[in-house]
């Protein structure tokens, strides 16, 4: 191979060779350059084409390129085989479908054979020694062996052969790394991988049975696990007669009847927006302002990148305001009010206040770069602690508070409660409402008392509430007719006071009656004195 001192050596004498053949011939260089551009081209390339360095270095560029060319071809016949007769699946640290795996390697029976391993006895992660699945008396640091990072291993499961591969990566400029399993599998049919992952998640319940994990949250706002636990009998913790038995039964029955609970039980504020979503066909965002690091720019990014139509919902707004939100960035806002004063507290983290202003809220709401088309839903507690510039007319169009419960939501509540479905519920036997003058300047008042029937109805002897007067509902509530749960709903609201107790309170009552509703309507009127003597209302 020639040197570049060569190549510039006979390059230097291909031009001088070049000039010598120009005044052999008795041309001038302005003539040789009329003689045209392809003339000229092909001087140039038959002077280059008599360097042999240049043809060397030439040949090794084309073989290099089709050997390229060659392997980029088998590399890519090799992964379309691959694809076409294997099945792989990865499986993230962060998903519980990790551990699964982990716990079903360490039972298949080519796991025992394998020779490279790493050994660990944190007993989160770790995958579990066999002889260890059946102790109860106390959680062992065993050694127990995981695969090797970067390490591929070749099983067989079902005369299929299988390899496994455990591969780290590196986040967060390279302070900490996530895990991930690599499962592939030499198979065409589709159906396997969904049978090793049940049978993975089989054995991880296996290994739980004794145990449990608890888990905490990090600073990726994802949850890990800490530690595992041997499960506590119920039997060592005193209590009253009963009173076990009642929380278990309680906590069994609100996971048997996920849908009984959320036709029953909501947040009002919360319940309205997902109808109007629902009923729009809108997707909806939730954005906190009182989240940390979260500044002018962060909400203007956040509001714009927004889809035209959609639901944007800030809960709590007014947790800004306590936060020392001003009209500036970087000045907390400062108040003689009495009621307002709160807000210039500094908060609990010790970060310096006034990141988000006013300004910026008011900007990215209705500013120039605000998008047009979506709707913004604001909630608060503290209505009076707001900013007259956010509440204005124009930049919230409508403003709804929500009083204590009225006797017309009373009634319906129960009628909710104790109706066999949400139909029946809303029968037409409803008390007309009239609708509230909504004056956009100033709150509106929803007052809209409803009209008792003043009919009364005494338990019969075949709808006679349970014995059992608890949470459970294990047996449902006696089925009532219309009429019957019309007459109940209606003393229900005759036992309410208007205006005094709140919609979570009475939610909150008839839950200790979901089973009973003769008993709910009996003690209505001495809850009410209770809560009016606690001052929970």
């Amino acid at each position: 191979m020639a040197s570049l001192q060569q190549v510039v050596e006979q390059l230097a004498l291909a031009a001088a060779n070049f000039n010598q053949t120009i005044a052999v011939n008795g041309t001038s260089p302005s003539n040789t350059v009329s003689g045209g551009p392809l003339k000229r081209l092909t001087t140039i390339i038959s002077a280059l084409a008599s360097v042999s360095a240049l043809r060397d270095w030439a040949f090794l560029l084309v073989i290099g390129s089709l050997f390229e060319v060659a392997r980029r071809a088998l590399s890519s016949f090799w992964t379309s085989l691959v694809d076409a007769f294997f099945i792989t699946a990865v499986f993230d640290e962060e998903d519980a479908s990790y551990q699964w795996i982990l716990a079903w390697l360490s039972k298949q029976p080519s796991w025992r054979d394998i020779r490279y391993v790493t050994v660990s006895t944190d007993t989160v992660r770790a995958v579990y020694a066999r002889e260890s699945y059946s102790r109860r008396d106390s959680i062992l640091k065993e050694p127990s062996y995981m695969p090797a990072e970067s390490h591929s291993y070749n099983l067989w499961y079902k005369s299929r052969w299988m390899t496994v591969t455990r591969v780290s990566v590196s986040n967060h400029g390279g302070w900490s790394s996530k895990d991930s399993l690599q499962l592939r599998v030499f198979s065409r049919r589709q159906g396997l991988l969904g049978t090793i992952i049940e049978e993975a998640k089989r054995d991880w319940l296996e290994t739980q049975k004794d145990s449990l994990t608890v888990w905490v949250s990090n600073s990726d706002n994802t949850w890990i696990p800490l530690a595992r636990r041997l499960k506590r009998p119920l039997s060592s913790i005193v209590l009253d007669p009963g009173v076990r038995e009642f929380l278990v039964e309680d906590v069994k029955d609100f996971l048997a009847n996920k849908a009984w609970y959320q036709e029953r039980w909501h947040s009002l504020s919360q319940s309205v927006i997902q109808a109007i979503a629902g009923e729009l066909c809108l997707s909806v965002y939730m954005l906190s302002l009182s989240r940390s690091g979260l500044d002018d720019t962060s909400l203007a990014t956040l509001l714009s990148s927004l889809p035209e139509q959609c639901i944007v919902l800030m809960e709590d707004i007014d947790a800004a305001f306590y936060h020392g939100l001003s009209r500036e960035p970087g000045l907390p806002k400062g108040t003689s009010s009495a009621e307002t004063g709160a807000r210039d507290r500094p908060s609990s983290s010790g970060e310096v206040a006034g990141r988000l202003s006013l300004s910026g809220i008011l900007n990215a709401i209705d500013g120039i770069a605000a998008n047009e088309g979506r709707i913004l839903f604001a909630t608060t507690n503290k209505y009076d602690v707001l900013d007259p510039a956010l509440c204005r007319p124009g930049r919230m169009d409508l403003r709804l508070q929500f009083h204590n419960a009225s006797k017309y939501q009373a009634r319906e509540l129960f009628k909710r409660f104790f109706s066999t479905s949400p139909v029946e519920a809303t029968g037409k036997d409803d008390v007309a409402v009239e609708e509230p003058d909504l004056d956009v300047p100033h709150l509106i008042d929803l007052t809209s008392p409803g009209k008792s029937q003043g009919s009364s109805l005494e338990p019969s002897e075949k709808s006679s509430p349970s014995s059992y007067s608890g949470l459970c509902h294990r047996s449902r509530a006696p089925a009532l007719s219309v009429h019957e749960l019309s007459a109940l709903a209606d003393q229900f609201a005759a036992g309410v006071p208007e205006r005094q107790i709140t919609m979570a309170a009475l939610q909150g009552y008839l839950m200790t009656h979901k089973a009973t509703p003769f008993d709910a309507v009996t003690g209505v009127s001495a809850w009410v004195e209770k809560e009016r003597a606690e001052g929970y209302h």
